[in-house]
Parts: C-alpha cells; sequence; structure tokens
C-alpha cells in the first residue's frame, strides 16, 4: 500500500476523532504578556515511517505568537514519495500511468501564517519551496529539480497541560504551481492528473514554550 494512501485513509480518521469526542470547546487561544510565545511542533503521521515502503518524512515547526489570535511559523520538512501528488484517494490503482519510474525526494523550509479565527478553530497558509531530486528505481540521481508548494489549511488546536501541548486535527488543499527541470518520464507521468490535491489531512502535535 502506498504511503499516502495509508495517510488519507487512516489519517482522516485519527483527524476526525479529537472532534467526535470532545465533549465541550477548550476556551480560545490565549497568551499570558510575555510568556509561551514560541512554539515547537511536528507531524504525527511521521508514523507512516513504521509502515512498509515509507515515505523518509520528517518535519519540524517553530512558531512564533505575534498576537493573541496570530502566529508565524516556519517549518523544515523532507519526504519522498513515487507517483504524482494529484493522484486523488478514488483513482484506480491499477493505472498503469499512476507511478513515477523511480521516485522523488524533497527538501524545504517554508513559511506558514496561522489566524485563529474562534475559539481553536484557524486557518492556515503554507508556502514552501522544495528542493528536488529525481532518483531511478536504483536510487541513483538523474537531475535536481525545483517546485513552490502551497497549502491551505482549515483545522482546530486542542490545549492540554495547562495549554502547553497541542494538538491539531486539519484538512487542506494544496496546489504546486512551479515545478522545473522534470525528467520526461516524470512529466508524462504528472500530466495525467492536476497540479492540486483535495482534503488533504494533518495532524500536528507541539509545546508551547
Amino acid at each position: 500500500m502506498k504511503p499516502r494512501t495509508i495517510i488519507g485513509t487512516v489519517g482522516l480518521l485519527i483527524c476526525l476523532s479529537p472532534l467526535a469526542l470532545a465533549q465541550q470547546a477548550p476556551p480560545a487561544p490565549r497568551q499570558d504578556p510575555g510568556e509561551r510565545r514560541h512554539q515547537l511542533g511536528t507531524s504525527a503521521f511521521m508514523v507512516a515511517n513504521l509502515f512498509p515502503d515509507p515515505p523518509s518524512f520528517y518535519q519540524l515547526n517553530y512558531g512564533y505568537r505575534l498576537t493573541p489570535r496570530d502566529l508565524l511559523l516556519v517549518e523544515a520538512v523532507t519526504w519522498t514519495y513515487s507517483a504524482p501528488l494529484g493522484v486523488p484517494y478514488w483513482a484506480s490503482s491499477k493505472a498503469s500511468y499512476r507511478s513515477y519510474p523511480g521516485f522523488v525526494r524533497e527538501y524545504g523550509l517554508g513559511l506558514a501564517y496561522q489566524r485563529f479565527l474562534w475559539r481553536g478553530l484557524f486557518g492556515a497558509f503554507h508556502a514552501t519551496p522544495l528542493l528536488r531530486q529525481y532518483l531511478d528505481s536504483d536510487k541513483k540521481k538523474i537531475q535536481s529539480g525545483f517546485q513552490l508548494f502551497l497549502t491551505l489549511r482549515l483545522g482546530y488546536r486542542f490545549e492540554f497541560l495547562a495549554d502547553r501541548v497541542f494538538l491539531e486535527p486539519s484538512v487542506a488543499v494544496t496546489h504546486w504551481p512551479v515545478s522545473t527541470n522534470v525528467p520526461q518520464a516524470f512529466a508524462r507521468a504528472d500530466s495525467h492528473w492536476p497540479n492540486y490535491f483535495l482534503f488533504e489531512p494533518g495532524l500536528n502535535v507541539g509545546v508551547r514554550l
């Protein structure tokens, strides 16, 4: 089973479970003057690295709270994938043009703006430039390229332990308007699918400092 499929099918259930279990919405995120403006976080979906055919997905976020409702984040991320990103959940797994003749490894450092709308409900916009390495099935590098990866996210923050630890299930629309120096065989596989993906689940965890 592909890592994206694992994350997609299982991840949506994980993301929605805190909403189903919550009996009462927590208070709006608050900030004491001069206290806990910083946060560190990551994605709980790094657990996918324990499955067969792991995505080698790693993420680390640093956030700074500008106001009680506004947060600026820096995100470092890396992952690999062996099929076009635009393949939807419902696409047939038997399609011969679904997979690449190898895989892509990406490294990125991006910025995100997060705005709390009501209580723990938030919207966020992420922009991540990615350096891409295209590798063949023998893990030999073919060439390098660049991709701009954009994310529009809607989620909810649950805070625990005196509001120091948080959990953020979310869903997103992703779009990559720029991809450069793509090998012909990879571009041919991409051409069958859109350059966006709907309903990408997210599940971030972290601590406020």
